[in-house]
């Protein structure tokens, strides 16, 4: 593909930032990267990449996107000693894909308006699989014209770009999207130890659950990691505790009673307390089995995790 007019800065080569970079240099874009440990930008390099020592060097760019780990890796990626609002100048836009709270985005997007650029909260569902099935979806906030601006860019993010509303009102969006994700698993590990407990196969009752109405991408997606018992990691323990207690304190501002997330959100953080801190989340299959004295052992199934790879 030709070479695409916006230049892009990219601030967090992780897992997800890799390959959502990896995307735009394949789309044909300049991109220019910046994580903080530099080495794990490098390869992208061979893809064209300008691999750079500070957020602050993408400041003459187009369009930056980040994606980091918390709140305070935010505000250091931006504000902190060589962050990228910190510069001469600014990007047009600036784009953040990070799970954040409301409060952390809203004191950058002041801080980037106070510098003449325009933030958009960018916040994704999906991880490195999704991406790489072209599936990843995105919720978008802001001011609509820079979304409109900034949307032929994300759009080679995955299958859909969702303008959600002015300020914050993706994080509130994506916070309410891993609230429901631990809520689902949960139910899904429950009602999958009851059928096994019953003498139905978790490969027989996850095929059948997944061709009903009640089926989805995600219930598709962990069914191989129930049914092989496969819990390397795609959202850990400690990151879903995160988003529960982000979602609840919203829901607590907000006034909305949320007895089941605030159940399930008991159950994660007890699991974090148990060490459980490297796996999946999806263990938490082994806690409803461990709790009705059901050993698992994995099916060795062929089952399909329903990720078909696009383009």
């Amino acid at each position: 593909m030709g070479q695409q007019s916006m230049s892009i800065g990219w601030i967090g080569a992780g897992r997800m930032g890799f390959q959502l970079a990896t995307r735009l240099l394949t789309a044909g874009y300049d991109v220019a990267v910046y994580n903080r440990t530099k080495a794990k930008a490098e390869p992208l390099s061979a893809l064209g990449a300008t691999i750079v020592d500070s957020p602050a060097d993408l400041a003459g760019r187009d369009l930056v996107f980040s994606m980091v780990s918390a709140n305070k890796d935010l505000e250091e990626v931006m504000l902190g000693s060589g962050g990228l609002l910190t510069a001469d100048n600014a990007p047009r836009y600036i784009a953040d894909s990070s799970t954040v709270s409301m409060e952390a985005s809203e004191k950058i997007r002041a801080a980037a308006t106070a510098k003449g650029s325009e933030f958009l909260a960018t916040p994704v569902s999906g991880n490195p699989a999704v991406i790489e099935a072209g599936k990843l979806t995105v919720a978008v906030s802001g001011p609509r014209s820079a979304f409109d601006a900034v949307e032929p860019v994300l759009a080679h993010f995955g299958r859909g770009v969702t303008y959600v509303g002015e300020g914050e009102a993706a994080r509130l969006v994506k916070i309410a999207h891993n609230v429901m994700l631990g809520v689902v698993t949960q139910s899904l590990a429950e009602i999958t130890v009851l059928a096994e407990q019953g003498g139905v196969s978790r490969e027989a009752f996850l095929n059948f659950l997944n061709d009903s109405v009640m089926g989805s991408v995600f219930t598709r997606y962990k069914s191989p990691a129930f049914a092989n018992l496969d819990f390397a990691p795609t959202f850990t323990m400690p990151l879903l505790q995160k988003d529960f207690d982000l979602g609840l304190d919203a829901a607590n501002n907000l006034g909305v009673s949320m007895p089941i997330a605030q159940a399930t959100r008991d159950i994660v953080a007890d699991e974090v307390k148990l060490g459980n801190t490297e796996q999946d989340f999806a263990t938490l299959l082994l806690r409803v089995a461990t709790e009705a004295n059901v050993v698992l052992s994995s099916e060795n199934s062929s089952i399909s995790d329903g990720l078909e790879t696009q383009s």
